[in-house]
């Protein structure tokens, strides 16, 4: 884990444009990773020609790939929604659960041998929906555990190509050691990285999520000591990545979740707090914002950057602060002058009466002195 010095350093060079291997800003470039698709009541229409891949499965593109297509044995990171047809029953959804499906192309489980067709065709960022009949789905009987499909049924499946490792073994990550998974994670983050650097910022994303798939929940719950050290010093810098593209594409709660992740290994994590603060900001969200640049601060004192964002909110704050003042008053109006007191000639004339009358009586009594 980088200390606060070195963050603090680490935090200066962001700002300038990207610096090293570990960590990249995406604030001053161009960004074309396109929106997760909606959730929707149902499968997303196609218009675009049928495309049949094998007697049982037809696929449609909905959004184009890059680059060549996976081999026999490729190591495959897709995403996917799956219906089952007859019902638009929705059994699947691996964005919902924020984790990519791994498949090996030619050792899928028989379930998944029609989406294994599929996703043999696709490059990688081709979006596709695809069509596979029941013989390569989930067969004659189905499945009653999870997920839960009919016996027989026909399949859709919306399915997204991350990207592909080209081992030639197909080994999959279960059965790779912690070396080998946290070695497949780095070259990809590198990957990602490079293509970054080229403004690829598309395959660049894909190479970080790719990376951050290597290093799971259920791997990294295994993990102490110096592995749990060297797999977090892979997998943060991913997310901090994907944090900042996040920011540079409006995708402000996207940026939050990633930067949370990383805060929940450090807490202290100056690059994350920064970035999330910056997300928070965008979106209205000044206390929070401010909590994440003040403790940030903590350990990047000097940090110029950090700075500028707390004197921004302070200036928000204010401009907040003379608004509010403005719309109050015009609701409420200037507080009125005071009124000047009517003077009650009644009371006068009752004062002037007396008054006479003491001084005739007062007159009299003199006179009879």
């Amino acid at each position: 884990m980088e200390d606060s010095q070195a963050q603090a350093y680490s935090l200066q060079q962001s700002e300038k444009g990207p610096d090293d291997d570990n960590e990249i800003v995406a604030e001053q470039a161009a960004f074309v990773h396109g929106e997760p698709p909606q959730d929707t009541e149902g499968p997303p229409k196609a218009d675009s020609e049928v495309e049949i891949l094998h007697e049982k499965v037809t696929k449609q593109i909905m959004k184009e790939g890059h680059g060549q297509k996976p081999i026999k044995f490729s190591t495959c990171f897709v995403h996917y929604r799956a219906w089952v047809e007859n019902t638009m029953h929705k059994f699947e959804d691996t964005w919902q659960e924020q984790r990519p499906v791994e498949l090996i192309l030619g050792k899928e489980k028989a379930q998944m041998a029609g989406l294994g067709i599929g996703v043999s065709s696709m490059k990688a960022g081709e979006r596709a929906l695809l069509h596979v009949s029941w013989e390569l789905g989930y067969g004659k009987e189905g499945s009653f555990s999870f997920p839960n499909v009919p016996p027989m049924a026909d399949l859709l499946y919306e399915v997204e190509l991350i990207g592909f490792d080209e081992a030639k073994e197909g080994k999959a990550r279960s059965d790779m050691t912690v070396e080998e998974r946290i070695e497949a994670a780095d070259r990809r983050k590198a990957e990602g990285n490079a293509y970054f650097k080229d403004e690829k910022l598309e395959e660049a994303m894909q190479q970080y999520e790719m990376a951050v798939a290597y290093m799971g929940d259920d791997f990294m719950f295994q993990l102490f000591g110096k592995y749990r050290d060297m797999a977090l010093a892979v997998k943060n810098p991913c997310h901090l990545n994907m944090a900042a593209c996040f920011i540079k594409l409006e995708r402000y709660e996207e940026a939050i979740a990633q930067c949370s992740i990383v805060l929940s290994e450090d807490e202290n994590n100056v690059k994350a707090l920064f970035r999330r603060g910056k997300a928070r900001a965008e979106l209205g969200q000044t206390d929070a914002a401010r909590e994440d640049f003040q403790k940030a601060r903590k350990f990047a004192p000097e940090d110029k950057a950090i700075a500028k964002e707390l004197r921004m909110i302070a200036e928000h704050d204010k401009a907040v602060y003379q608004k509010q003042k403005e719309i109050y008053k015009g609701i409420f109006g200037p507080r009125p002058e005071p009124k000047p007191k009517r003077l009650n000639w009644l009371v006068l004339i009752w004062q002037w009466l007396v008054s006479l009358v003491l001084g005739l009586f007062k007159l009299k009594r003199n006179k009879a002195d």
